[in-house]
């Protein structure tokens, strides 16, 4: 699915802003016609946004079940004659929607976008009323799981992941027109050879014209393809035609971790007589990416990650998209010195990926199955001891929703430079056979989507080195390790010697290791003489007590500290406020760790 764009045949309206908003925690709202008209009683809410703190309401903060937003939009007269398309980047974590009244599109996952044709239902130059309806509920069959509790005191959701479940139109709505015959997707893989590169591309074109061919097929229907590619001063440096095919570009500027070169590539279809029917741009880094042995290549050059675990979290907005936020935060990590980050543990922005390209910093991008593991449930988060895979839990049903989320993911991310490794699950049950019957097809899948880049999923602590069924079928072994922290606590030397002991069993694997998370909860501005636990001097010790591992084993190609920021989630008596791990305040605040990160990353680039 192609982001909209403004170019020469199309454009596009943002329709952030002021929406009018209400919970239906009754769910009383589709049986009385609530999607029809103005919605009754409504309140406002900015979008994009998480609902749940921007109004000083318990009731809405822990609301479970269904949240209506609506608008009114004037289509552009202009666009008579068009297709005119809405899109929501992202609906947490389920939507339906309509326009005037008729459904349009209904939606599972609450990090991807999705889009449906309106042309039929709009008149350019009239206005059009669009209601949303966001639920929020976690189910064994959702991606992330939870379980919905009814109590005497109403609705709860016990959720099994160490975040805020926010909900909401978490990124931006838009309305955009494209030609009815138009590029419906372009697939992309750079390849280098030497200090030539190459673009091989494969466009689809859609609509009356186009017919939803793609390959060879698309000159046939009445259309032909043309793509050209240019630098960044806007030099042709290579043009081919046809729906597939390979550009070879002399004297390439690669892509690389530090350095964000983007070519351009411009896609046309065109009728027989060459008239343009629709011109869809992209920005292209030509990089490749590669396992060998322990190594992980970048353009054939070893790469070591430094960086971190991150949420798409902040104060008030949520989970909502912000674009200040985005670029302090990269500030942020150019000055600590870090190449990369995990999306834990969803899909995040598109913009956050089209900046990544810009600046040359390496993403793992992760789905949003995170707690698919009982154990951790039943014990970390008081839950009751059941197993994980069972047909009263996570079985096939949710298995094909997360298959979807892979699919999603990979159609909306894959022409990203940035991305170089794909991450499926986090801290999943892995040690037994119904977790490996469970993962092996989603492996087979994500490879059989895009062969070119890595695949893995993040190993957590209760499945430990030789008795995991699933890492395996990983390229990569990601580990999330706590010594120090969740267990032998304060005790840094015991910790030390555990961790290098388990960790050099990973090695013998014969694969490149990340150490995807390892972070101790810390106060900012507690102090001690001693470096006891929650204090920042411990914080320190912590992280120097890792690097040192990390050093002693030649397997290990990176270090994702958890996490770049504190953030919020459920309450509990072990979160004050959230979770303190961060190396930054949840308002961007350094902590000392921050400083002793900036003295390691800056020696090491």
């Amino acid at each position: 699915m192609l982001r909209p764009q403004d170019g020469p045949t199309r454009e596009r309206r943002r329709l952030d802003g002021i929406w009018d908003f209400r919970l239906d925690p009754d769910g009383v709202g589709r049986r009385d016609g609530w999607s029809s008209g103005r919605l009754p009683d409504a309140h406002a809410m900015p979008v994009p946004a998480s609902y749940n703190d921007v109004v000083p309401d318990l009731a809405v903060r822990d609301h479970v079940g269904d949240a209506w937003y609506s608008t009114t939009v004037r289509v552009p007269r202009g666009w008579d004659g068009q297709r005119i398309v809405l899109r929501f980047d992202a609906a947490t974590h389920r939507a339906t929607v309509w326009v005037d009244g008729t459904e349009v599109a209904r939606h599972e996952g609450g990090y991807t976008p999705f889009e449906a044709d309106v042309t039929a239902l709009v008149t350019p130059g009239e206005e059009a009323r669009i209601s949303v309806v966001v639920n929020n509920e976690l189910t064994w069959q959702s991606i992330p799981v939870g379980v919905v509790e009814d109590t005497p005191h109403g609705r709860r959701q016990r959720y099994f992941h160490d975040f805020f479940n926010y909900a909401g139109l978490h990124r931006s709505v838009w309305l955009h027109a494209t030609p009815r015959t138009h590029v419906d997707d372009v697939t992309l893989v750079p390849g280098l050879d030497g200090t030539t590169g190459s673009l091989a591309w494969d466009v689809s074109v859609a609509g009356p014209d186009g017919a939803g061919a793609g390959g060879s097929g698309v000159g046939g229907s009445g259309v032909d393809v043309r793509v050209r590619l240019t630098d960044a001063d806007g030099t042709e440096v290579a043009a081919g035609t046809g729906a597939s095919g390979t550009l070879t570009v002399p004297d390439v500027h690669p892509w690389a971790p530090g350095d964000g070169y983007l070519y351009e590539l411009a896609v046309d279809v065109v009728d027989g007589d060459g008239d343009l029917f629709d011109r869809y741009s992209l920005p292209v880094g030509i990089r490749t990416v590669r396992v060998d042995g322990t190594r992980f290549l970048i353009n054939d050059e070893p790469f070591y990650f430094t960086g971190f675990g991150k949420h798409e979290d902040a104060p008030v907005r949520g989970k909502g998209h912000d674009d200040v936020m985005l670029v302090h935060d990269f500030e942020l990590l150019d000055w600590v010195g870090a190449n990369s980050f995990r999306t834990s543990h969803y899909p995040y922005a598109d913009e956050v990926y089209d900046y990544a390209d810009r600046r040359g910093i390496v993403v793992i991008d992760e789905t949003a199955a995170v707690g698919l593991n009982t154990g951790i449930a039943s014990g970390i988060f008081g839950g009751e001891a059941v197993p994980t895979f069972s047909p009263d839990t996570v079985d096939e049903r949710t298995q094909a929703v997360h298959a979807q989320a892979i699919r999603e993911l990979v159609a909306r991310d894959k022409n990203h430079p940035s991305v170089v490794l794909w991450s499926i699950a986090n801290e999943p049950e892995s040690d037994t056979d119904a977790a490996r019957e469970y993962f092996e097809p989603l492996f087979a899948l994500t490879r059989e989507l895009d062969p070119t880049r890595p695949v893995g999923f993040v190993n957590v602590m209760l499945a430990p080195h030789g008795t995991c069924r699933v890492s395996e079928l990983g390229d990569v072994v990601m580990l999330n390790r706590y010594y120090g922290w969740y267990v032998q606590t304060g005790d840094l030397a015991a910790a030390e010697e555990a961790w290098r002991a388990e960790l050099q069993g990973w090695a013998g694997e014969g694969k490149p290791i990340i150490i995807t998370e390892y972070g101790a909860d810390t106060m900012p501005g507690v102090h001690s003489t001693t470096p006891v636990p929650w204090t920042e001097e411990y914080q320190v010790d912590y992280l120097d007590m890792n690097h040192r591992v990390f050093d002693s084993v030649e397997a290990v190609v990176g270090e994702h500290v958890w996490n770049f920021a504190d953030f919020q989630t459920a309450p509990g008596i072990f979160r004050v406020d959230g979770n303190k791990k961060g190396a930054f305040t949840r308002d961007r605040k350094p902590k000392a760790a921050a400083h002793a990160l900036r003295r390691r990353w800056h020696r090491t680039r």
